[in-house]
């Protein structure tokens, strides 16, 4: 099928999911994962009327960025930046990206907030939470959610928009939902605080329904959209 069928499939899907679990249709926005895909497959997704791509590798991120304005100055695209972030990558990030999804140290944040430029509107945050407590993946633990949220959402040249998470693949339904739903809790406890938030970006292609059922907000689907990674080029 095509990128735009799939896009169409998609759409329905998950205006199907929010619907099942109480929720109004179109009450969760797609980000379509294009890393390593081209420009030309971007062009094809915001044709078919995709807009928010999201992106891993920011060398390839920036040169995609490029190659699609030098193909099509007429779009409009919102880049969301959801991989991890060293230190000495956040310039661009800022400058370049709408949204940050992975935030898990103060640092990183300080940095942002310090190299936005004054020009752009406020960088979207997303503290990322390691809600399956694997000691290889990246995300602040969730007891340290409340005081790194406190943090930035002091920082200006910020917006704290909410929580994202990664969590451990699980075979099942409700094992699947079982880290969504601390997500959505942490949330929860963020408004309790005085940090209201608007966003939880969770669930991929496997676990999408369950993310769904937990109040995801953003879901990051590539594969479904795109096809098959190619990690060799």
């Amino acid at each position: 099928m095509s990128i735009a069928e799939n896009l169409a499939n998609l759409r329905r899907t998950m205006d199907q999911a929010a619907v099942r679990y109480g929720r109004a249709p179109g009450s969760v926005r797609l980000l379509a994962v294009s890393k390593t895909f081209g420009a030309e497959v971007v062009i094809d997704a915001a044709d078919a009327g995709q807009a928010s791509f999201g992106e891993n590798y920011l060398q390839e991120a920036l040169e995609k960025q490029q190659a699609v304005h030098a193909l099509r100055p007429d779009l409009r695209l919102e880049w969301h930046f959801i991989g991890p972030i060293q230190s000495n990558k956040t310039r661009p990030i800022a400058e370049h990206f709408a949204w940050v999804h992975a935030i898990d140290r103060e640092k990183i944040a300080r940095r942002l907030s310090e190299q936005r430029p004054a020009s752009l509107p406020p960088l979207n945050i997303c503290l990322q939470v390691n809600v399956s407590g694997e000691a290889s993946k990246s995300g602040v633990a969730p007891p340290e959610v409340l005081a790194l949220a406190q943090a930035v959402a002091t920082l200006p040249g910020l917006r704290l928009r909410g929580l994202m998470a990664i969590p451990e693949p699980a075979n099942d339904f409700e094992s699947q939902r079982q880290p969504f739903a601390l997500l959505r809790t942490l949330q929860q406890q963020l408004t309790e605080a005085g940090i209201p938030t608007d966003t939880l970006s969770m669930g991929m292609s496997a676990d999408m329904d369950a993310a769904i059922a937990e109040g995801a907000t953003i879901v990051r689907i590539g594969t479904a959209i795109f096809g098959k990674r190619d990690y060799a080029k």
